[in-house]
């Protein structure tokens, strides 16, 4: 514990470091303020909301020692499974390419058909994350996530091929915006998204809204205090209220990530990574509900009024998290490996490394019952 006297001292020093900072506030304050004015209610809408979401990698790895398998899965609200893999760290990536694609470029899966929309015939060329490591040296697990990632927008880009029955809300974990791709090749899947949406009209005339929901944004994270200190979404009603770029980009230590298009016709660098614009929505009718991140797919931030609206029902009817999309939520318990499914798949693990083992498989059966981590004891 800190004694009483180091207590008095740091408390001095924290209140001589706010002191110090408080031109801070103030600069978020007045950079916040002008958002009041531009608040907008939100008017309820009826659509059909789907949600798309990709298993969490740090909660479905069946981690084994020396291997650490991670399970690739992606499903919607309605428990519609679109992908089901498992992954390694040290997996060959030539062995995924061919996953993806046969000898003569055929897709065989959704990310296969993104890479033959993009022209592009490896996973190394799709994305710049992705490439061989040198034999002998570490692997680092996180180009599995970058995998992942690609694998979720692959199947976003397939889902909307489909044919919808009514007007349609896409909704997607996450903010629309990715630096996962290499070069432009993002810019172009968003563009192919875009002509896909915009058949849907032409054909059937059907509206096809495609939004993402955080749950957190360092936007949000900034200004929190500002906006509670200037009144911004502080309403008795539904709210929304659109975050110029100019905000974003203080936001980010890389400005590139709140770069639009719009921005990029200012005269600034293209935009690679960027296919949503923020809007900063509470769902709620108390002034102290929270408030949320939404990206709005960037050719659709015209209908931002009709889309938000169409969130509304969705969201109001949220659980367990209050006024957050409730097709969201649905889709994070289908997507979630827990419980029996995830003990089923651990034993999938310990069988594969018996059967490798030949002789040597009794050793594994010894090796269950001891205790993996014997300091845990401690705590006992």
């Amino acid at each position: 514990m800190i004694d009483p006297a180091s207590q008095a001292q740091l408390k001095v020093a924290i209140a001589d470091c706010i002191g110090s900072d408080q031109n801070v506030l103030d600069t978020l304050r007045t950079e916040i303020s002008s958002l009041k004015s531009i608040t907008r209610r939100i008017q309820p809408r009826l659509t059909t909301s789907i949600s798309l979401v990709g298993t969490d990698g740090g909660n479905n790895q069946l981690q084994f020692d020396p291997f650490l398998i991670q399970l690739v899965r992606v499903v919607d609200s309605s428990n519609n499974e679109y992908c089901l893999e498992a992954v390694s760290p040290t997996t060959p990536i030539q062995k995924l390419n061919d996953r993806q694609l046969n000898k003569e470029g055929y897709p065989l899966t959704a990310l296969g058909e993104m890479m033959a929309f993009l022209n592009v015939d490896s996973l190394q060329k799709l994305s710049h994350m992705i490439r061989p490591t040198d034999k002998g040296s570490p692997v680092s697990p996180s180009w599995v996530q970058v995998y992942r990632e690609l694998v979720e927008w692959a199947i976003l880009f397939a889902l909307l091929k489909k044919d919808f029955g009514t007007d349609t809300l896409i909704v997607c974990d996450g903010l629309l915006r990715t630096k996962v791709f290499a070069q432009d090749l993002f810019q172009k899947i968003l563009q192919g998204m875009s002509d896909r949406i915009d058949q849907h009209w032409k054909r059937n005339r059907r509206r096809v809204y495609l939004v993402g929901v955080a749950k957190h944004s360092k936007v949000l994270s900034r200004y929190r205090l500002a906006m509670a200190l200037e009144g911004v979404l502080q309403t008795n009603y539904p709210a929304y209220v659109e975050v110029p770029r100019e905000i974003e980009e203080k936001a980010y230590i890389w400005s590139e990530f709140a770069r639009g298009n719009d921005r990029a016709e200012e005269g600034g660098e293209i935009n690679k990574f960027v296919g949503g614009k923020m809007f900063l929505v509470k769902f709620g009718s108390n002034p102290r509900d929270p408030v949320w991140p939404v990206d709005i797919f960037v050719p659709q931030i015209q209908e931002s009024q009709a889309i938000i609206g169409s969130m509304l029902a969705d969201a109001i009817n949220g659980f367990p998290v209050p006024h957050y999309p409730r097709c969201l939520q649905k889709a994070h318990e289908n997507a979630a490996l827990v419980d029996f499914d995830f003990d089923i798949l651990q034993d999938f693990i310990y069988e594969g490394v018996r059967s490798s083992l030949g002789p040597d498989a009794s050793t594994l059966d010894a090796f269950q019952l001891q205790d993996a981590d014997p300091a845990q004891k401690r705590y006992g």
